[in-house]
């Protein structure tokens, strides 16, 4: 059997626009998870960056480190959906240049052989 090639996107993003963000993922993407939707891993990072010349940042001020509490989200979206997917993130984000990680990864159920005794 192949095995299912999903994508894990992550992204950190300001707090107060956590579930906005979720909401436009979840209402652009079909679930992954049969039986389940809107499925979020969310946790409090610590960001940092330098605004450079000619940019418009969110938060901070040109050429000063600026360092704010963020959450860093993660997801698994099919192929399909990697578009929608980032789109809805963007449409959402305050970000100037949001920084959106896209990692391949394999679908734990295509690993596994089933076992018909547990039900699953």
């Amino acid at each position: 059997m192949s095995p299912d090639i999903l994508y894990k996107i992550g992204v950190n993003i300001p707090e107060e626009f956590l579930e906005e963000m979720m909401d436009s993922v979840n209402d652009s993407i079909d679930p992954v998870y049969p039986g389940y939707d809107r499925t979020f891993s969310y946790w409090k990072v610590t960001g940092t960056w330098r605004p450079l010349p000619g940019s418009e940042p969110f938060l901070g001020d040109i050429g000063k480190i600026e360092v704010a509490e963020e959450m860093r989200v993660e997801f698994a979206v099919r192929e399909n959906d990697l578009r929608p997917a980032i789109e809805a993130v963007r449409r959402v984000h305050p970000y100037e240049e949001p920084a959106i990680d896209v990692i391949p990864m394999i679908g734990w159920k295509s690993v596994i052989t089933a076992d018909p005794s547990d039900g699953r």
